[in-house]
């Protein structure tokens, strides 16, 4: 067997760094310090020209991500479009469900799959407010996710009602 030099991609790192930091050390031995993880900073604001903000020459078409239509929306409510791909986010931390969203989302994108299942939770049986209900939806519509997500909706009450989203991915580019 050859051993095998790959790098570990951007969203495994940050999934094992955020699996790496529950663990704890055994009897007698250091624990190791886990740096933290770094997002990549916007870009500045474009320089002011005269009170006016500079324009780029070349504007680059925004990817916004819409309601699904009614069509579609009633048929992945009635079974009639298969879901391709869920993922369940109860119970995280902003921090790693972010991450495991974007991962899956990534992983399902390249796949070729068009419909996922988000379940976020109603977060009100623990007291809480729902924040990840709230929370993942402006998710979806920020840049790292604008590639993937072509559109989004509540999911139908058999598929978790106001705790779930229904999410079209966007087509693969060959």
């Amino acid at each position: 067997m050859t051993r095998r030099d790959d790098k570990l991609s951007e969203d495994d790192r940050i999934l094992w760094n955020l699996v790496a930091r529950t663990a704890r050390p055994l009897k007698g031995k250091a624990a190791v310090e886990i740096p933290d993880i770094v997002e990549p900073k916007p870009d500045p604001a474009p320089a002011l020209a005269n009170g006016v903000p500079a324009v780029a020459a070349k504007a680059k078409a925004q990817h916004v991500s819409h309601a699904l239509d009614d069509q579609t929306l009633h048929k992945l409510k009635k079974g009639r479009l298969p879901i391709e791909g869920r993922v369940d986010l109860h119970g995280m931390t902003q921090d790693e469900a972010y991450s495991l969203l974007l991962g899956f989302l990534h992983r399902a994108h390249a796949g070729g799959v068009r419909y996922v299942l988000i379940i976020t939770g109603k977060g009100s049986s623990s007291g809480g407010d729902g924040i990840l209900r709230r929370a993942v939806p402006a998710w979806l519509s920020t840049p790292a996710f604008r590639p993937l997500v072509s559109s989004h909706d509540h999911a139908a009450r058999n598929h978790g009602g106001s705790g779930a989203l229904y999410v079209r991915l966007r087509r693969t580019r060959s």
